[in-house]
């Protein structure tokens, strides 16, 4: 018999953003779900830890993605495998074994590795679930959708893995950064934007439920389609002009230097873009890849800064 326990924690945080981070385990079958309020050290958290505490050895760990492996050096964690990736994977990790890309591992060769834990973004839960269920390993899927949901996700670990020193540093760090952040941009007036997330031959807009678009709210923007349930829209250009963006951000999902010479041809040759005051304005920006990506890193200081500079440039 197998158990799976869905874990939902939801907590305010710096920001009074609601977080939330999901630990799935399964020693029998059937379905539990706590909800805990505060720090995450009741209930399905505390229930990992002791789960962790009952192997009596370091837990056996593989971070499925680079963002995850990021946190899990930060943690001091061990691994015994990480993902397949072109981004940067912690000196620390370098030589372990791989088990190909985030979103799509190789079961074979994970399951080789005889996890006790797998973590993985949230963002791919809906695809990997599944598959881990075929596994003897317990799993986290890390909300990596925003920085205040990286750091309750960092918080739930440093509980699990007995690592709360260094989870707690790190978050004190959050919080004076992101303090001295809205300390340097109190009283500006916060322009209204439009976030285009590009792929080579096609983009999307990106909300506010999105990673770009929750580092654009932290930096003060209004994201011209917030409120919205999902984290990207397919929406046409006289939709988005009738937003009427103070600023236009250009990001790549992949493909960097291929997604910029899209973005430049499309606002070159397609007639409805220079009628947005935005592009009359000049105040049209790529942001880069390696600062503004689909989940939650410790680049985000960088990204901040980046956004500060363009919001609030008059120039």
């Amino acid at each position: 018999m197998s158990k799976r326990i869905c874990l939902l924690f939801l907590s305010a945080f710096a920001v009074c953003l609601f977080l939330s981070g999901c630990v799935d385990q399964h020693p029998e079958k059937s379905t539990e779900a706590y909800t805990a309020q505060g720090n995450g050290q009741t209930g399905a958290v505390e229930a990992a830890r002791e789960k962790v505490i009952a192997l009596g050895r370091a837990p056996r760990i593989v971070a499925t993605s680079p963002a995850a492996a990021q946190i899990c050096e930060k943690l001091e964690l061990n691994l015994v495998g990480v993902c397949s990736s072109t981004a940067e994977i912690p000196d620390r990790y370098q030589d372990l074994p791989t088990i190909g890309t985030a979103m799509s591992p190789d079961m074979e060769i994970l399951a080789s590795l005889s996890p006790d834990w797998i973590l993985s973004p949230s963002s791919l839960q809906s695809d990997l679930q599944s598959k881990y269920e075929t596994l003897n390993s317990d799993w986290a899927f890390l909300n990596l959708r925003s920085v205040p949901g990286m750091y309750q996700s960092i918080e739930e670990l440093g509980v699990i893995f007995d690592r709360e020193q260094q989870a707690r540093e790190l978050t004190d760090e959050y919080q004076e950064f992101y303090q001295n952040f809205q300390e340097e941009i109190a009283g500006k007036e916060h322009p209204k934007v439009l976030i285009l997330m590009g792929l080579p031959g096609s983009y999307v807009i990106a909300t506010e439920k999105s990673y770009i678009g929750s580092l654009a709210a932290l930096a003060g923007a209004e994201n011209v389609y917030e409120d919205q349930g999902q984290e990207f829209l397919t929406v046409n250009t006289e939709d988005m002009k009738t937003k009427k963006p103070d600023i236009i951000l250009r990001a790549a999902h992949a493909l960097p230097d291929q997604v910029a010479e899209m973005f430049a041809e499309d606002f070159k040759t397609n007639d409805i873009w220079k009628h947005f005051q935005a592009v009359k304005d000049g105040k049209v920006y790529d942001l880069p890849y390696e600062q503004f990506g689909m989940s939650a890193t410790f680049a985000y200081q960088d990204a901040l800064e980046t956004l500060k500079k363009l919001l609030y440039t008059e120039s």
